[in-house]
Formats: structure tokens, sequence, C-alpha cells
């Protein structure tokens, strides 16, 4: 096909033709020895007649598709997370029904796993909650959770980011939830890039400091956490969390920016992946684990260096919208016939972000189809006034 004119940073338009390397695929059936969990995306419906902003029209027979992508890949799911724009789209209710939806389907799928997030998202916006309501809240949505067959992952809260006064304030909520549920979940510790309303999160500013608060409430209640996720991007920080976990609890990376790294580990231990970018580059992402489980550190490296600089780009600053990103991955990899997201968040980045973003996707051979991808990327920039 012939050449795109992507546009560059600096106002100009220069040709690119993409790069014929084959995309990466595992040779044959996955095999970890990393738990691995991929933090979906949803996939919206173009054609309900709702205000994107206000309300969230789902896809579902594409989203429930992807998640069997994802199986088929060796990955569990880390369902109704940030990824699936938790949030910033998908409201309570339509959560758990895409956890329902993605319990069900993990019948009869040999190996499939579902974690899911469970918050206190439902309470309502701008009025402050009292520690009691907090934590009425997460309870209303794990008993939800749990009656469905599901795993907690027990996401951070805005309304307890906003309502506590102290450190002791989160030991008391974290302290009465991980009391109550069945099994042991996994912490999620989401930082103020991700969301800003989650600044101050253990009743610090300072990470380190809040790092003390995490890792007394995870020692008290150990036999009730089976892992940590810390999204920081900052590996100094995973790793010293990861060295003084209490034995049996796992560390879940959640850096996007260090993923291949962390994951290998070192001498002392390496850290498990709940990641988003698990979504774009999954197949990849596959063939490299399986290397790593195989004793094969050099083509783990080899296959996930290269996707580093696009994970730096997809979820560079703000953080927040790196949805964009991880659809219009799936977009051009044809997982899905457009490129539309719920609260109308396909225009969260600029096209500049996306020709960029499909410059790194080619280099790391991400691209399952070129003729399709040019195509589609064709597509994209023919809506923004580019033509040829």
């Amino acid at each position: 096909m012939a050449a795109l004119l992507l546009p560059t940073g600096d106002g100009r338009l220069v040709p690119y033709e993409l790069g014929r390397t084959q995309a990466i695929t595992p040779a044959g059936p996955p095999s970890f020895n990393r738990i691995a969990l991929a933090a979906a995306h949803v996939v919206a419906d173009p054609l309900a007649d709702v205000d994107p902003w206000l309300g969230a029209a789902v896809d579902w027979d594409a989203t429930i598709a992807y998640r069997h992508h994802l199986w088929g890949l060796g990955f569990g799911v880390a369902e109704a997370m940030d990824t699936a724009q938790r949030g910033m789209g998908l409201d309570w209710p339509t959560a758990l029904d895409l956890i329902r939806r993605s319990l069900e389907a993990t019948r009869g799928v040999p190996g499939a796993t579902v974690y899911a997030g469970a918050g206190t998202d439902h309470l309502p916006g701008g009025v402050p909650a009292t520690l009691d309501e907090v934590i009425r809240a997460y309870e209303e949505q794990i008993a939800a959770v749990e009656g469905l067959g599901g795993r907690i992952i027990l996401m951070a809260s805005r309304a307890l980011a906003a309502s506590a006064r102290s450190p002791d304030d989160y030991a008391r909520v974290y302290d009465r939830i991980l009391g109550q549920v069945r099994q042991p979940v996994i912490i999620h510790w989401l930082g103020e890039m991700f969301d800003p309303a989650l600044q101050g999160y253990w009743g610090h500013g300072d990470h380190m400091a809040a790092m003390e608060v995490c890792l007394d409430v995870i020692a008290a209640n150990a036999a009730k956490v089976e892992g940590v996720k810390i999204s920081l991007l900052d590996k100094d920080k995973e790793i010293a969390m990861r060295r003084r976990l209490p034995p049996g609890v796992r560390m879940f990376t959640g850096d996007d920016f260090n993923y291949a790294e962390l994951i290998a580990g070192d001498e002392q231990g390496y850290s498990d992946a709940l990641l988003g970018i698990l979504d774009p580059i999954a197949s990849a992402a596959s063939a490299a684990l399986t290397a790593l489980a195989r004793g094969d550190r050099a083509t783990f490296d080899a296959i996930l260096a290269p996707t580093v600089p696009l994970s730096r780009h997809i979820f560079r600053a703000p953080t927040r919208f790196y949805k964009t990103g991880v659809v219009f991955m799936a977009y051009l990899n044809g997982h899905q016939s457009h490129f539309t997201m719920i609260g109308g968040q396909q225009s969260a980045r600029s096209l500049v972000h996306l020709a960029e973003l499909f410059r790194l996707a080619d280099a790391a051979s991400l691209l399952a189809d070129p003729d399709l991808a040019t195509e589609r990327m064709r597509r994209v920039l023919r809506v923004h006034g580019i033509e040829g």
C-alpha cells in the first residue's frame, strides 16, 4: 500500500510506510512461570443511541470475544479495572454486568481466570462520604462480586482519599474489609498519575511514607492478601516494597514503564503482572513469558524490549488517558471494527499521539496485519482532514 502521511509534533506531514516484519506470536501453547493478569478494555457500541459523556453502551459480544483472545494466550483477566474505563465512562452497574458476563464466559474454557475490581465508585461524586459509608460501599461491591463467584481486586477508593484524615483511617477501612473477604484479595494501589483524585493515598503525599502504611495493613492481614499491585511508574519503589512483603504475598507489577525488568526479576525475587499494557501487546507478551518460563531470558528481553517505548508512549502524561491508546491498538489489529470508546474517550489523545503510536507498534512487530492496520490508520487520518 502507498505510504501514509503521518503528522509529527512539529506540525509536518511525513511519509511513512509500514515495515513488513512479521508480528510476534506464540510458537506453541502458552506456558508461564509468572502470574499474568491482563487488565482488559471494553468495546463500545457505536450504534447505541446514548450520550457518550452520560451513559455507557457496551458491545458485549466484541468485549467478551477479546477476553477469549486473552485467555487463549495464557493470560488471566483483571476485569472492570481502570483499563476498562472504570471511573471514566464505566459505571458500577455496567461494571457488575461486565464482571458477570466475563465470569460466565470462563465456563468451558480450561484455565480461564477472572479477578474483578471492587471499589466504592457507586457513591455519589462531589458529596463527602463518612468512613462508615466508604466501608459499606466496599462491602456492597465485594458481596456482589463474591456472589457471582469472582475473585477480588480491592480497588483504591476516591471516596476514601477524599474523606480520610490520617493513615489510621486507611488502616481502619482496610482492616474491616479484609477481615470479611471470603478469599485472599489483590490490593491495588493506584498512583495519582493514573487518577489525580487518589493523590495522598494511604494518608501521605510521599510514596515511601505511604508504603509504610500499606505494608502495615498487609502485615496485619497477610492471610487475606494474595498480593499487592502498585501502579507508581517507579521501579525502585516497587522493588523496595517487593522485598518487604510478608511470605506468600505477591507483588503484581502495575508499572507500564518498567514491566519487562520487573517481571524478569533479580536475585532477590520478581514481580508477577497485573498490567494494562498486556492488553495491546498480548500476543508478543505471551511469547515472551513462555520463553522466560523455559529459561530463555534472551528471547524474553528481545521480544519485550521494543514494546517498552510503545508502552511509555501510551502511558505518557496525562497517564489517565492511556485507555485511548489501548483501544486504538485493538482497532488497528482488527479486534474491533471501529475506534469509538465509551465516554467519548477516543478524543482524549491527539492525532499526533496516535500517529506516533502507529510507528512504535510497527517497530515492535505488534501489528498483526500490516495492510489492515495501514488502511485503518488511513481512515483515522481522513477523519482529521489528511488525504493520501
